[in-house]
């Protein structure tokens, strides 16, 4: 009796302990945001052209969301461990698949970037994030989702310049390899860890809520298709896609817009990516979701806007300033993964937050699919001659997307519904 109350103390808090799992878990995953140092070093000898670049990362975008759906509602079910496992497994498996196809098929070498990089590995990118954050999410009153997920951003601090060392040195397929192992190493170790609260537990700080006088009360916890019959769903997937949208494209071509600027720009996305998770969260609590919102919308659209300007021999153009824009942009790009799931609790409630905020996410992944995908078109003169070899029609566009998204944040409300007092 002792010997088991001492294997399971039953105060014991594993907080911090999950918060940094997945912290490390999230530092792993966040090879996403490297692409573009990954498609910089592809050898001209494959034939790629900017569009054939943008399919591996855009496709990941679109798996990793839409795999999210069933891992959130997994990680509810099975627990955190299983799923993050999964999601270590899937991230190592697809990248070294897509360097043997490097290393020994070439001409096929796009097809198995797809398959490899963009399925698997963007499977296991939605497994491994969707069991990241919401232990960490249950442990605390004040959810340290935004230092979670700043481990996801803050990632291409250091794949960045490693990734950019390790393709000048043994080459492109060998890197993604190494960098394939590694992660599922990493992923699948720091798995172990993550667990959720017993039930019943109630985290410090938690406010208790006023006990009902009677009559009917306003419904706490959505199910699913409960959240999906309201309108403010489809408002906050809207809003969603538009600023994760903006920010992917930007992500995507990183290296190749910061041209003089090269891996600094990937490593100042990195940065204020990160550093904007967890000022939106600070943000949000002393001026409102939808005021903060507002906020990065319209400065995520100015900063897009300075972009397209930054053009050789422009005050916009030198290294220090496209430098800048990134960490901003990222900054304001990053604001989107802590404002959102916060707003998703805050509006459909904590007990099927996991497979919620999986159909909330959906919008960062066909937001940044779309964007992506349409950035590619661009630059190769796909849909209009004229605006060949550059972004800046891509840009406005999504500048234009942040505006209106800004606007209709003003008519966000959280869901009214109600339900009867249960019995005494």
């Amino acid at each position: 009796m002792s010997s088991l109350a001492a294997e399971v103390p039953a105060a014991e808090n594993h907080g911090w302990r999950v918060t940094f799992a997945g912290l490390g878990i999230n530092l792993a995953l966040g090879v996403l945001y490297s692409w573009s140092i990954i498609s910089g070093g592809i050898p001209k000898e494959w034939g790629w052209d900017q569009s054939d670049k943008q399919w591996p990362y855009s496709i990941a975008c679109l798996v990793f969301c839409l795999i999210m759906v069933l891992a959130g509602r997994m990680q509810d079910r099975l627990g955190p461990r299983l799923v993050a496992t999964i999601g270590g497994v899937l991230v190592g498996i697809g990248m070294v698949l897509a360097a043997l196809c490097g290393l020994y098929v070439p001409d096929h070498a796009l097809l198995g970037f797809i398959v490899g990089f963009g399925v698997l590995a963007g499977a296991g990118i939605g497994f491994g994030y969707a069991s990241a954050t919401p232990p960490a999410v249950k442990w605390f009153a004040a959810a340290r989702t935004g230092l979670v997920v700043s481990g996801f951003g803050l990632a291409s601090v250091y794949v960045a310049p490693l990734a950019t060392w390790l393709i000048g040195t043994v080459g492109l397929s060998a890197t993604v390899m190494i960098l394939g192992i590694g992660f599922l190493v990493v992923v699948v170790g720091l798995a172990q860890l993550l667990k959720v609260p017993p039930a019943g537990y109630v985290p410090a700080g938690t406010i208790a809520k006023p006990k009902s006088t009677g009559g009917p009360v306003k419904k706490e916890d959505f199910r699913p298709g409960e959240m999906l019959k309201t309108w403010q769903f489809y408002l906050i997937w809207f809003l969603y896609a538009c600023g994760a949208g903006a920010g992917l494209m930007v992500i995507s071509v990183a290296k190749k817009v910061g041209a003089e600027a090269g891996v600094y720009a990937v490593v100042g996305l990195a940065i204020g990516n990160g550093a904007g998770r967890i000022v939106a969260g600070v943000l949000s609590d002393k001026l409102g979701r939808k005021a903060t919102l507002v906020l990065f919308f319209v400065f995520q659209a100015v900063m897009v806007v300075g972009l397209s300007l930054s053009g050789p021999n422009t005050p916009l153009g030198s290294a220090v300033a496209v430098v800048a824009m990134a960490t901003l942009i990222g900054a304001n790009y990053g604001s989107n993964l802590s404002l959102f799931p916060s707003i998703t609790k805050d509006y459909y409630g904590l007990k099927n937050f996991g497979v919620n905020y999986g159909l909330v996410f959906t919008a960062w992944g066909i937001g940044g699919f779309m964007l992506a995908q349409f950035a590619g078109w661009v630059y190769d003169g796909r849909i209009v001659e004229a605006w060949k070899g550059g972004f800046t029609f891509a840009y406005y566009t999504s500048a234009a997307l942040l505006v209106a998204a800004a606007i209709l944040t003003f008519a966000l409300k959280a869901p009214q519904h109600q339900e009867p007092q249960p019995a005494a």
